[in-house]
Protein backbone atom coordinates (compact mmCIF):
# COMPACT_ATOMS: atom_id res chain seq x y z
CA UNK A 1 0.00 0.00 0.00
CA UNK A 2 1.26 3.24 -0.77
CA UNK A 3 1.96 6.09 2.11
CA UNK A 4 2.12 9.40 0.20
CA UNK A 5 -0.94 9.67 -0.58
CA UNK A 6 -1.04 13.85 -1.07
CA UNK A 7 -3.51 15.64 0.95
CA UNK A 8 -5.80 16.62 -1.85
CA UNK A 9 -6.47 12.73 -3.13
CA UNK A 10 -8.61 9.92 -1.86
CA UNK A 11 -6.30 7.06 -0.31
CA UNK A 12 -5.50 3.91 -2.50
CA UNK A 13 -8.08 1.45 -2.48
CA UNK A 14 -7.63 -1.16 -0.32
CA UNK A 15 -8.79 -5.01 -0.31
CA UNK A 16 -11.46 -5.55 3.18
CA UNK A 17 -10.04 -7.73 4.97
CA UNK A 18 -12.36 -11.29 5.57
CA UNK A 19 -14.38 -10.38 9.22
CA UNK A 20 -13.18 -6.44 9.43
CA UNK A 21 -16.82 -5.40 9.72
CA UNK A 22 -17.34 -8.57 12.61
CA UNK A 23 -14.37 -7.15 14.37
CA UNK A 24 -15.06 -3.34 14.44
CA UNK A 25 -18.59 -4.05 15.15
CA UNK A 26 -19.80 -2.61 11.75
CA UNK A 27 -21.25 -4.32 8.62
CA UNK A 28 -18.87 -4.79 5.79
CA UNK A 29 -21.90 -3.58 3.36
CA UNK A 30 -25.05 -1.76 4.09
CA UNK A 31 -28.33 -1.96 1.78
CA UNK A 32 -29.95 0.93 1.40
CA UNK A 33 -33.94 0.57 0.57
CA UNK A 34 -35.64 3.65 -0.10
CA UNK A 35 -39.34 3.74 -0.12
CA UNK A 36 -42.35 6.04 -0.14
CA UNK A 37 -45.90 4.48 0.41
CA UNK A 38 -44.47 0.71 0.10
CA UNK A 39 -46.62 -1.03 2.74
CA UNK A 40 -47.52 -3.49 0.51
CA UNK A 41 -44.25 -4.21 -1.23
CA UNK A 42 -41.83 -3.93 1.91
CA UNK A 43 -41.61 -6.59 3.82
CA UNK A 44 -41.18 -9.01 1.26
CA UNK A 45 -38.69 -6.75 -0.03
CA UNK A 46 -36.52 -6.97 3.20
CA UNK A 47 -37.58 -10.71 3.89
CA UNK A 48 -36.57 -12.42 0.90
CA UNK A 49 -33.11 -9.73 0.33
CA UNK A 50 -32.32 -10.76 4.65
CA UNK A 51 -32.41 -13.98 3.24
CA UNK A 52 -30.51 -13.30 0.43
CA UNK A 53 -27.73 -12.00 2.44
CA UNK A 54 -27.76 -14.46 5.46
CA UNK A 55 -27.13 -17.34 2.93
CA UNK A 56 -25.02 -16.20 0.41
CA UNK A 57 -23.18 -13.04 1.42
CA UNK A 58 -19.75 -13.76 3.09
CA UNK A 59 -19.39 -10.86 5.30
CA UNK A 60 -21.25 -8.63 7.71
CA UNK A 61 -24.39 -6.88 6.30
CA UNK A 62 -26.92 -4.50 7.60
CA UNK A 63 -30.30 -3.33 6.08
CA UNK A 64 -31.45 -0.18 5.97
CA UNK A 65 -35.31 0.61 5.17
CA UNK A 66 -35.09 4.75 4.16
CA UNK A 67 -38.49 6.27 4.34
CA UNK A 68 -39.05 9.44 2.86
CA UNK A 69 -41.84 11.10 4.07
CA UNK A 70 -44.40 8.08 3.54
CA UNK A 71 -48.65 8.84 4.57
CA UNK A 72 -49.72 5.01 4.94
CA UNK A 73 -48.51 2.18 7.01
CA UNK A 74 -44.64 2.44 5.74
CA UNK A 75 -43.40 3.52 8.53
CA UNK A 76 -44.94 0.77 11.33
CA UNK A 77 -43.95 -1.80 8.96
CA UNK A 78 -40.29 -0.98 8.70
CA UNK A 79 -40.18 -0.26 12.53
CA UNK A 80 -41.54 -4.08 13.15
CA UNK A 81 -39.28 -5.24 10.72
CA UNK A 82 -36.10 -3.66 12.64
CA UNK A 83 -37.45 -5.06 15.74
CA UNK A 84 -37.90 -8.66 14.41
CA UNK A 85 -34.82 -9.23 12.01
CA UNK A 86 -31.33 -8.85 12.94
CA UNK A 87 -29.40 -6.62 10.94
CA UNK A 88 -32.28 -4.63 9.82
CA UNK A 89 -32.76 -0.68 10.86
CA UNK A 90 -35.10 1.82 9.56
CA UNK A 91 -34.76 5.48 9.14
CA UNK A 92 -37.34 8.21 9.14
CA UNK A 93 -37.34 11.13 6.60
CA UNK A 94 -39.53 14.10 6.56
CA UNK A 95 -39.12 15.00 3.05
CA UNK A 96 -39.89 13.28 0.07
CA UNK A 97 -36.55 12.48 -2.63
CA UNK A 98 -34.79 8.64 -2.98
CA UNK A 99 -31.77 10.73 -3.95
CA UNK A 100 -31.89 12.60 -0.61
CA UNK A 101 -32.95 9.08 0.99
CA UNK A 102 -29.82 8.00 -0.30
CA UNK A 103 -27.66 11.13 0.77
CA UNK A 104 -28.80 11.13 4.39
CA UNK A 105 -28.49 7.56 4.95
CA UNK A 106 -25.13 6.79 3.14
CA UNK A 107 -23.68 9.61 4.90
CA UNK A 108 -24.58 8.47 8.21
CA UNK A 109 -23.55 5.12 7.07
CA UNK A 110 -20.31 3.49 8.94
CA UNK A 111 -20.24 0.54 6.57
CA UNK A 112 -17.27 0.91 4.10
CA UNK A 113 -19.45 -0.55 0.93
CA UNK A 114 -22.81 1.32 0.55
CA UNK A 115 -25.48 0.34 -2.17
CA UNK A 116 -28.82 0.56 -3.06
CA UNK A 117 -31.73 -1.32 -4.56
CA UNK A 118 -35.43 -0.75 -5.30
CA UNK A 119 -37.82 -2.54 -3.42
CA UNK A 120 -39.47 -3.99 -6.10
CA UNK A 121 -36.61 -6.05 -6.33
CA UNK A 122 -36.81 -5.96 -10.22
CA UNK A 123 -33.08 -6.63 -10.51
CA UNK A 124 -32.25 -10.37 -9.97
CA UNK A 125 -30.89 -10.61 -6.47
CA UNK A 126 -27.78 -12.98 -7.40
CA UNK A 127 -26.34 -9.87 -9.41
CA UNK A 128 -25.65 -8.37 -5.61
CA UNK A 129 -22.64 -9.83 -4.90
CA UNK A 130 -20.57 -9.63 -8.30
CA UNK A 131 -21.68 -6.06 -7.72
CA UNK A 132 -20.50 -5.25 -4.35
CA UNK A 133 -16.87 -7.80 -5.01
CA UNK A 134 -14.93 -5.25 -7.46
CA UNK A 135 -15.04 -2.31 -3.94
CA UNK A 136 -14.83 -4.97 -1.48
CA UNK A 137 -11.47 -6.43 -3.05
CA UNK A 138 -10.44 -2.27 -3.95
CA UNK A 139 -10.64 -2.69 -7.74
CA UNK A 140 -13.47 -0.33 -8.24
CA UNK A 141 -14.99 2.89 -6.79
CA UNK A 142 -18.66 2.44 -7.69
CA UNK A 143 -20.25 -0.17 -9.25
CA UNK A 144 -24.07 -0.10 -11.21
CA UNK A 145 -26.63 -2.53 -12.59
CA UNK A 146 -26.66 -2.58 -16.50
CA UNK A 147 -29.98 -2.95 -18.12
CA UNK A 148 -28.29 -2.54 -21.19
CA UNK A 149 -25.45 -4.14 -21.48
CA UNK A 150 -25.66 -7.10 -24.26
CA UNK A 151 -25.61 -10.68 -21.82
CA UNK A 152 -28.10 -8.55 -19.89
CA UNK A 153 -31.83 -10.10 -19.80
CA UNK A 154 -34.42 -7.71 -19.28
CA UNK A 155 -37.92 -8.08 -19.50
CA UNK A 156 -40.37 -5.05 -20.01
CA UNK A 157 -42.23 -2.70 -21.82
CA UNK A 158 -42.03 -1.19 -25.34
CA UNK A 159 -42.14 2.21 -23.89
CA UNK A 160 -40.00 1.88 -21.15
CA UNK A 161 -37.24 0.65 -23.37
CA UNK A 162 -37.36 3.73 -25.76
CA UNK A 163 -37.45 5.78 -23.08
CA UNK A 164 -34.56 4.10 -21.36
CA UNK A 165 -32.17 3.84 -24.51
CA UNK A 166 -33.17 7.45 -25.24
CA UNK A 167 -31.99 8.72 -22.15
CA UNK A 168 -28.44 6.90 -22.23
CA UNK A 169 -28.18 8.21 -26.19
CA UNK A 170 -28.62 11.91 -24.36
CA UNK A 171 -26.36 11.22 -22.02
CA UNK A 172 -23.57 9.98 -24.45
CA UNK A 173 -23.64 12.77 -26.75
CA UNK A 174 -24.49 15.57 -23.76
CA UNK A 175 -22.37 15.08 -20.83
CA UNK A 176 -19.91 12.17 -22.43
CA UNK A 177 -20.84 9.62 -20.70
CA UNK A 178 -19.31 6.16 -20.63
CA UNK A 179 -21.49 4.07 -18.69
CA UNK A 180 -24.65 2.60 -20.29
CA UNK A 181 -27.17 2.53 -17.87
CA UNK A 182 -27.74 5.40 -15.04
CA UNK A 183 -31.28 4.70 -13.96
CA UNK A 184 -31.17 0.82 -12.67
CA UNK A 185 -32.11 0.85 -9.04
CA UNK A 186 -28.83 -1.20 -8.15
CA UNK A 187 -25.98 0.26 -7.61
CA UNK A 188 -22.91 0.56 -4.78
CA UNK A 189 -20.36 2.85 -3.70
CA UNK A 190 -17.25 2.34 -1.12
CA UNK A 191 -17.49 4.51 1.52
CA UNK A 192 -14.76 6.81 1.66
CA UNK A 193 -15.75 8.12 -1.73
CA UNK A 194 -19.32 8.68 -0.68
CA UNK A 195 -18.14 11.00 1.67
CA UNK A 196 -16.64 12.89 -0.48
CA UNK A 197 -18.58 12.90 -3.78
CA UNK A 198 -22.09 13.12 -1.64
CA UNK A 199 -21.44 16.50 -1.05
CA UNK A 200 -21.19 17.55 -4.56
CA UNK A 201 -24.25 16.03 -6.14
CA UNK A 202 -27.45 18.82 -5.90
CA UNK A 203 -29.68 16.55 -6.97
CA UNK A 204 -32.77 15.06 -4.03
CA UNK A 205 -34.96 13.16 -6.58
CA UNK A 206 -34.84 10.57 -9.52
CA UNK A 207 -31.59 12.31 -11.13
CA UNK A 208 -29.33 11.86 -8.16
CA UNK A 209 -28.11 8.72 -9.56
CA UNK A 210 -27.33 9.94 -12.92
CA UNK A 211 -25.33 13.01 -11.13
CA UNK A 212 -23.70 10.92 -8.85
CA UNK A 213 -21.90 8.56 -12.07
CA UNK A 214 -21.45 11.97 -14.03
CA UNK A 215 -19.22 13.45 -11.69
CA UNK A 216 -17.59 9.92 -10.56
CA UNK A 217 -16.72 9.67 -13.67
CA UNK A 218 -15.32 12.88 -14.78
CA UNK A 219 -12.90 12.54 -11.66
CA UNK A 220 -11.54 9.60 -12.91
CA UNK A 221 -12.70 6.86 -10.50
CA UNK A 222 -13.80 3.73 -12.02
CA UNK A 223 -17.21 2.45 -12.15
CA UNK A 224 -17.67 -1.34 -12.76
CA UNK A 225 -20.95 -2.46 -14.55
CA UNK A 226 -22.77 -5.78 -13.78
CA UNK A 227 -24.94 -7.02 -16.52
CA UNK A 228 -28.31 -8.21 -14.20
CA UNK A 229 -31.31 -9.45 -15.06
CA UNK A 230 -34.70 -7.34 -14.55
CA UNK A 231 -38.18 -7.75 -14.86
CA UNK A 232 -40.61 -4.71 -14.96
CA UNK A 233 -42.62 -3.88 -12.32
CA UNK A 234 -46.28 -3.34 -13.70
CA UNK A 235 -47.41 -1.31 -10.51
CA UNK A 236 -44.44 0.97 -10.30
CA UNK A 237 -45.49 4.61 -9.59
CA UNK A 238 -42.68 6.19 -10.80
CA UNK A 239 -44.05 9.05 -13.24
CA UNK A 240 -42.28 8.79 -16.37
CA UNK A 241 -42.95 12.31 -17.77
CA UNK A 242 -42.30 14.42 -14.68
CA UNK A 243 -39.68 12.60 -14.18
CA UNK A 244 -37.75 12.82 -17.46
CA UNK A 245 -38.35 16.38 -17.34
CA UNK A 246 -36.37 16.68 -14.15
CA UNK A 247 -34.03 14.71 -15.15
CA UNK A 248 -33.33 17.09 -18.58
CA UNK A 249 -33.11 19.89 -16.44
CA UNK A 250 -30.45 17.88 -14.63
CA UNK A 251 -28.27 17.34 -17.64
CA UNK A 252 -28.12 20.89 -17.90
CA UNK A 253 -27.25 21.80 -14.77
CA UNK A 254 -24.30 19.31 -14.46
CA UNK A 255 -23.27 19.77 -17.91
CA UNK A 256 -22.99 23.71 -17.35
CA UNK A 257 -21.30 23.18 -13.96
CA UNK A 258 -18.99 20.67 -15.56
CA UNK A 259 -18.14 23.39 -18.41
CA UNK A 260 -17.22 26.42 -16.31
CA UNK A 261 -14.97 23.92 -13.69
CA UNK A 262 -17.44 24.62 -10.73
CA UNK A 263 -16.92 21.35 -9.11
CA UNK A 264 -13.51 20.27 -7.04
CA UNK A 265 -13.70 17.12 -8.61
CA UNK A 266 -10.38 17.32 -7.93
CA UNK A 267 -10.95 16.02 -4.41
CA UNK A 268 -11.84 12.92 -5.88
CA UNK A 269 -8.38 11.60 -7.40
CA UNK A 270 -6.69 8.66 -6.69
CA UNK A 271 -2.62 8.66 -5.62
CA UNK A 272 -1.03 8.00 -8.27
CA UNK A 273 0.14 4.65 -9.30
CA UNK A 274 -3.04 3.35 -7.67
CA UNK A 275 -3.90 2.54 -11.51
CA UNK A 276 -1.65 0.27 -13.35
CA UNK A 277 -1.94 2.62 -16.15
CA UNK A 278 -0.08 5.27 -14.02
CA UNK A 279 2.99 2.88 -13.72
CA UNK A 280 6.05 5.00 -13.74
CA UNK A 281 8.37 4.36 -16.63
CA UNK A 282 11.86 3.96 -15.89
CA UNK A 283 13.97 6.77 -16.83
CA UNK A 284 10.66 9.02 -17.62
CA UNK A 285 9.85 11.62 -15.10
CA UNK A 286 6.41 10.59 -13.33
CA UNK A 287 3.47 11.41 -15.17
CA UNK A 288 5.45 12.39 -18.33
CA UNK A 289 4.08 10.09 -21.02
CA UNK A 290 1.10 10.66 -20.10
CA UNK A 291 0.99 14.21 -20.63
CA UNK A 292 2.91 14.46 -23.31
CA UNK A 293 0.33 12.14 -25.26
CA UNK A 294 -2.37 14.95 -24.25
CA UNK A 295 -0.05 18.21 -25.18
CA UNK A 296 0.54 16.55 -28.30
CA UNK A 297 -3.34 16.08 -29.24
CA UNK A 298 -4.15 19.57 -27.95
CA UNK A 299 -1.31 20.64 -30.09
CA UNK A 300 -2.50 19.40 -33.40
CA UNK A 301 -6.15 20.99 -32.86
CA UNK A 302 -4.52 23.97 -31.59
CA UNK A 303 -2.32 24.25 -34.59
CA UNK A 304 -5.15 23.41 -37.56
CA UNK A 305 -7.13 25.97 -35.16
CA UNK A 306 -4.12 28.37 -35.70
CA UNK A 307 -3.56 27.51 -39.74
CA UNK A 308 -7.16 28.29 -40.42
CA UNK A 309 -7.38 31.84 -38.48
CA UNK A 310 -4.17 32.53 -40.34
CA UNK A 311 -5.37 31.99 -43.55
CA UNK A 312 -8.73 33.75 -42.71
CA UNK A 313 -6.67 36.90 -40.96
CA UNK A 314 -4.57 36.67 -43.94
CA UNK A 315 -6.98 37.52 -46.66
CA UNK A 316 -7.58 41.28 -44.99
CA UNK A 317 -4.25 42.06 -43.11
CA UNK A 318 -0.73 41.52 -43.82
CA UNK A 319 1.23 38.26 -42.53
CA UNK A 320 2.73 39.43 -39.20
CA UNK A 321 -0.50 41.13 -38.31
CA UNK A 322 -2.23 37.66 -39.07
CA UNK A 323 0.47 35.40 -37.11
CA UNK A 324 -0.14 37.77 -34.84
CA UNK A 325 -4.03 37.36 -34.27
CA UNK A 326 -4.18 33.58 -34.86
CA UNK A 327 -1.27 32.60 -32.68
CA UNK A 328 -2.65 35.03 -29.54
CA UNK A 329 -6.61 33.36 -30.14
CA UNK A 330 -5.01 29.85 -30.42
CA UNK A 331 -2.38 30.45 -27.78
CA UNK A 332 -5.63 31.16 -25.61
CA UNK A 333 -7.60 27.83 -26.42
CA UNK A 334 -4.05 25.97 -26.37
CA UNK A 335 -3.75 26.76 -22.77
CA UNK A 336 -7.14 26.54 -21.24
CA UNK A 337 -7.37 22.90 -22.91
CA UNK A 338 -4.02 22.35 -21.88
CA UNK A 339 -4.63 23.21 -18.05
CA UNK A 340 -8.21 20.83 -17.79
CA UNK A 341 -6.63 17.93 -20.48
CA UNK A 342 -2.70 17.56 -20.12
CA UNK A 343 -2.14 18.73 -16.82
CA UNK A 344 -5.73 17.86 -14.63
CA UNK A 345 -6.02 21.19 -13.31
CA UNK A 346 -9.62 21.18 -12.51
CA UNK A 347 -11.65 24.30 -10.75
CA UNK A 348 -11.40 28.58 -11.74
CA UNK A 349 -8.22 28.95 -8.80
CA UNK A 350 -5.68 30.42 -10.54
CA UNK A 351 -6.91 30.41 -14.12
CA UNK A 352 -5.90 34.26 -14.88
CA UNK A 353 -1.92 33.34 -13.96
CA UNK A 354 -2.33 30.24 -15.57
CA UNK A 355 -3.50 32.60 -18.80
CA UNK A 356 -1.25 35.59 -18.09
CA UNK A 357 1.49 32.90 -18.24
CA UNK A 358 0.68 30.96 -20.66
CA UNK A 359 0.70 34.65 -22.75
CA UNK A 360 4.52 35.07 -21.87
CA UNK A 361 4.82 31.57 -23.63
CA UNK A 362 2.77 32.78 -26.76
CA UNK A 363 5.12 35.80 -26.72
CA UNK A 364 8.12 33.56 -27.32
CA UNK A 365 6.26 31.77 -30.27
CA UNK A 366 5.35 35.16 -31.24
CA UNK A 367 9.07 35.79 -31.35
CA UNK A 368 10.17 32.28 -33.17
CA UNK A 369 7.40 32.46 -35.80
CA UNK A 370 7.62 36.45 -36.76
CA UNK A 371 11.36 36.39 -36.86
CA UNK A 372 11.10 32.95 -39.19
CA UNK A 373 8.68 35.07 -41.21
CA UNK A 374 11.01 37.80 -41.48
CA UNK A 375 13.78 35.63 -42.57
CA UNK A 376 11.55 34.17 -45.42
CA UNK A 377 10.60 37.72 -46.42
CA UNK A 378 14.05 38.83 -46.32
CA UNK A 379 15.64 35.68 -47.93
CA UNK A 380 12.91 35.81 -51.02
CA UNK A 381 11.17 38.75 -51.67
CA UNK A 382 7.39 37.71 -51.75
CA UNK A 383 7.15 34.02 -50.89
CA UNK A 384 3.83 32.55 -51.88
CA UNK A 385 0.94 31.07 -49.12
CA UNK A 386 2.11 27.95 -49.34
CA UNK A 387 5.92 28.76 -48.44
CA UNK A 388 4.58 30.68 -45.60
CA UNK A 389 2.65 28.28 -43.97
CA UNK A 390 5.61 25.53 -44.45
CA UNK A 391 7.38 27.70 -42.32
CA UNK A 392 5.29 28.95 -40.11
CA UNK A 393 4.52 24.99 -39.17
CA UNK A 394 8.36 24.84 -38.97
CA UNK A 395 9.02 27.29 -36.30
CA UNK A 396 5.36 26.27 -34.67
CA UNK A 397 7.45 22.97 -34.52
CA UNK A 398 9.96 24.44 -32.72
CA UNK A 399 7.96 26.42 -30.40
CA UNK A 400 5.70 23.37 -29.58
CA UNK A 401 8.88 21.62 -27.51
CA UNK A 402 9.86 25.02 -25.59
CA UNK A 403 5.76 25.52 -24.79
CA UNK A 404 5.55 21.93 -23.60
CA UNK A 405 8.74 22.38 -21.59
CA UNK A 406 7.71 25.63 -20.21
CA UNK A 407 4.35 24.81 -19.19
CA UNK A 408 5.39 21.35 -17.53
CA UNK A 409 8.15 23.17 -15.54
CA UNK A 410 6.47 26.68 -15.30
CA UNK A 411 3.02 27.17 -15.54
CA UNK A 412 1.62 24.06 -14.91
CA UNK A 413 4.32 22.40 -12.31
CA UNK A 414 4.12 19.30 -10.85
CA UNK A 415 2.15 19.86 -7.20
CA UNK A 416 4.05 16.69 -5.73
CA UNK A 417 7.69 17.70 -6.89
CA UNK A 418 6.93 21.15 -6.30
CA UNK A 419 6.28 20.50 -2.41
CA UNK A 420 9.34 18.25 -2.47
CA UNK A 421 11.64 20.53 -3.92
CA UNK A 422 10.50 23.46 -1.50
CA UNK A 423 10.54 20.62 1.59
CA UNK A 424 13.96 21.04 4.13
CA UNK A 425 15.71 17.99 3.70
CA UNK A 426 14.82 16.57 7.43
CA UNK A 427 10.97 17.26 6.33
CA UNK A 428 8.80 13.76 5.72
CA UNK A 429 8.27 12.92 2.16
CA UNK A 430 4.47 13.48 2.63
CA UNK A 431 1.78 12.46 5.00
CA UNK A 432 1.25 9.29 6.71
CA UNK A 433 -1.33 6.91 5.92
CA UNK A 434 -2.93 5.55 8.75
CA UNK A 435 -2.63 1.44 9.13
CA UNK A 436 -6.64 1.22 8.06
CA UNK A 437 -5.50 2.93 4.74
CA UNK A 438 -7.59 5.86 5.08
CA UNK A 439 -6.46 9.60 4.95
CA UNK A 440 -8.42 12.39 6.74
CA UNK A 441 -9.86 14.37 4.95
CA UNK A 442 -9.31 18.26 4.33
CA UNK A 443 -11.10 20.84 5.75
CA UNK A 444 -12.57 21.90 2.47
CA UNK A 445 -14.39 18.72 2.17
CA UNK A 446 -16.88 18.94 4.82
CA UNK A 447 -19.96 18.31 4.65
CA UNK A 448 -22.42 21.02 5.64
CA UNK A 449 -25.92 21.00 7.01
CA UNK A 450 -27.25 21.35 3.29
CA UNK A 451 -25.01 18.80 1.76
CA UNK A 452 -23.19 21.07 -0.29
CA UNK A 453 -19.46 21.13 -0.84
CA UNK A 454 -18.54 24.92 0.16
CA UNK A 455 -19.02 23.97 3.92
CA UNK A 456 -16.61 26.06 6.37
CA UNK A 457 -13.35 24.09 7.87
CA UNK A 458 -15.30 23.81 11.35
CA UNK A 459 -15.90 20.02 11.38
CA UNK A 460 -13.75 17.77 13.24
CA UNK A 461 -12.66 14.38 11.56
CA UNK A 462 -12.05 11.79 13.64
CA UNK A 463 -8.43 9.43 13.14
CA UNK A 464 -10.36 6.83 11.35
CA UNK A 465 -10.59 9.06 8.82
CA UNK A 466 -14.80 9.09 8.64
CA UNK A 467 -16.93 12.78 9.02
CA UNK A 468 -19.05 13.37 11.58
CA UNK A 469 -22.40 14.26 10.57
CA UNK A 470 -22.83 18.15 11.00
CA UNK A 471 -24.81 19.28 14.25
CA UNK A 472 -27.85 20.66 12.46
CA UNK A 473 -28.49 17.19 11.53
CA UNK A 474 -29.37 13.83 13.54
CA UNK A 475 -26.96 12.22 14.83
CA UNK A 476 -25.86 8.61 12.90
CA UNK A 477 -27.78 5.79 14.57
CA UNK A 478 -25.63 3.52 17.43
CA UNK A 479 -25.16 -0.05 16.45
CA UNK A 480 -27.87 -1.38 19.13
CA UNK A 481 -30.50 1.13 17.77
CA UNK A 482 -33.45 -0.07 14.97
CA UNK A 483 -34.94 2.83 14.23
CA UNK A 484 -34.32 6.51 14.27
CA UNK A 485 -36.06 9.63 12.89
CA UNK A 486 -34.59 12.45 10.90
CA UNK A 487 -36.42 15.34 10.23
CA UNK A 488 -35.84 18.54 8.39
CA UNK A 489 -33.24 17.01 6.26
CA UNK A 490 -32.47 18.75 3.19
Amino acid sequence: MRTDTPWSTLPARDHLLAGAGDAAGAPVLDVVVPVYNEEKDLEPCVLRLHDHLARTFPYAFRITVADNASTDRTPEVAQRLARTLPGVRSYRLEEKGRGRALRTVWSHSDAPVLAYMDVDLSTDLNALLPLVAPLISGHSDLAIGSRLARSSRVVRGTKREFISRAYNIILRSSLAARFSDAQCGFKAIRGDVAQRLLPMVEDTGWFFDTELLVLAERAGLRIHEVPVDWVDDPDSTVHIVRTATEDLKGVWRVGRALAVGALPLDRLARPFGDDPRDRGIGGVPRGLARQLVGFCAVGVLSTLVYLVLYSLFRQGVGPQIANGGALLVSAVANTAANRRLTFGVRGRGGTVRHQAQGLVVFAIGLVLTSGSLAALGAASGSPSHGTELAVLIAANLAATVLRFLLFRAWVFPDRDRSADASRPADAPASRAVPGDGRVDAPASCAVPADGRADAPASRAVPADGRVDAPASRAAAVPADDTHHELRNVR
